[in-house]
């Protein structure tokens, strides 16, 4: 038998997963390998050492065998040298912020254990390493979103992951690296999903960065590009600049042609915009200066993920003809529009929901998840994370959005991410 240590195995986790998995049956850590081939640590198992690196594991690849000498694991024993590895059982539950009840000061936010649901056949065990939070997250803890998740329950609605274990019908294998998108239940070291509501990563976008990306680049694409029809030439005016969602609408506005005016509540935290040729206004006050950088006609497209008062006003400066997209009510007031006035505008209110599209338009969904991907691989979707914080500090984070100290997108980071 011949064993080197895994430092010798070509750099990267994924290569690791390739030379394990050339005597485990393509890499799905088939416990008795192929014929003629000893067992060893589940490829799965590998996986999950590879994804938290401050255990300290340092894995011996054998050919046909693996296993770890390391500090003890609380659910892994070292097996004795040239003896098979037992198969390791699917963890049954994992650490995970978790909301207790409905509040308005995030007092029933707590870091405990949570069930895992057993996986199916068509499921997948996520080790996630990073979590990026959105307002609704927020929002949800209060009981104030539009979708409302049973209680208790845990945030997070979008991140990235290694695959930890994968069923037969997943389509997926241990290693791969996957981005995560739904309405909750992210922030937590693991996670069970169907492999069909995962998306591969680009090439060389670290985890941290997809997890701020994907699904606000997807929400902004399929607003602007889809349902918003933005035309080179237009104008387009984009709220909630020094968040996620209006940070990619403001990239790729640019990116179409279009003229872009970006307001928020504290405008200097944007002022950089102005290089990339962006009118740069606040978030209350502004319908005047649209009328005046326009000539009186208006935007032409208004992405607005605030609502309330921003939608007010917003209504009031829409170009004849013009689409106003819903994004959401970071505010926390859902606003209404008088009938008459984009009667007598002709302009347009429309809601986004870029997942529930893709659901609806599944062939759609795909070329909109290829489009984002290459703005993503070319840099024309650059997340700005503004803030890190570990899962132990998760609550605190959610109150740091909360209190809309940070520009950019705020990042939760977890095991290996």
């Amino acid at each position: 038998m011949r064993c080197r240590p895994s430092s010798d195995v070509p750099a990267g986790s994924r290569a690791t997963w390739r030379a394990l998995g050339s005597g485990w049956g393509a890499g799905r850590g088939a416990g008795a390998g192929a014929a003629g081939v000893g067992g060893g640590v589940e490829v799965s198992d590998m996986a999950s050492r590879a994804l938290y690196p401050a255990t300290g594991a340092q894995p011996v690849v054998c050919t046909g065998v693996a296993w770890v000498t390391r500090p003890a694991w609380p659910h892994f024993q070292n097996p004795a040298p040239h003896h098979r590895s037992p198969r390791m059982p699917a963890p049954t539950d994992t650490l995970a912020l978790v909301c207790e009840h409905l509040a308005d000061d995030l007092a029933s936010l707590r870091l405990r254990r949570w069930p895992l649901p057993p996986m199916g056949p068509a499921d997948v065990r996520v080790g996630m390493a990073a979590v990026a939070l959105n307002f609704p997250d927020l929002l949800m803890t209060r009981g104030l979103y539009q979708f409302k998740p049973p209680v208790p329950h845990v945030p997070g609605m979008e991140g990235s992951g290694v695959v930890l274990e994968a069923g037969p019908d997943s389509g997926w294998k241990p290693g791969d690296r996957v981005g995560l998108g739904g309405k909750h239940g992210l922030l937590a070291e693991q996670v069970v999903v169907p492999g069909a509501s995962l998306r591969a990563l680009p090439a060389g976008l670290a985890l941290d960065a997809a997890a701020a990306v994907l699904v606000t680049g997807l929400t902004a694409w399929v607003a602007l590009a889809r349902i918003g029809r933005l035309q080179r030439g237009e104008t387009l005016l984009v709220h909630g600049a020094r968040g996620g969602v209006g940070q990619a609408c403001v990239q790729i506005g640019l990116h179409l042609g279009a003229r872009v005016i970006a307001t928020a509540t504290d405008p200097t935290r944007i002022a950089d915009l102005a290089e990339h040729g962006v009118t740069v206004l606040p978030s209350s006050g502004f319908r005047e200066a649209v009328l005046a950088a326009t000539a009186g006609r208006g935007a032409d497209v208004v992405a607005d993920p605030v609502g309330g008062d921003v939608f007010d006003e917003s209504s009031r400066c829409t170009a004849f003809g013009g689409r106003l997209l819903v994004l959401g009510f970071a505010s926390g007031r859902i606003a209404t529009v008088a009938t008459n006035r984009p009667l007598i505008k002709g302009f347009s209110v429309v809601g986004v929901r870029a997942g529930e599209y893709g659901r609806h338009f599944p062939a759609h969904h795909a070329e909109h998840l290829a489009a984002v991907h290459r703005l993503a691989e070319t840099g024309v979707l650059r997340p700005a994370i503004g803030a890190r914080f570990p899962l132990a500090q998760a609550k605190e984070a959610l109150a740091t959005m909360a209190r809309r100290e940070v520009t950019g997108k705020i990042v939760v980071t977890i095991g290996g991410g």
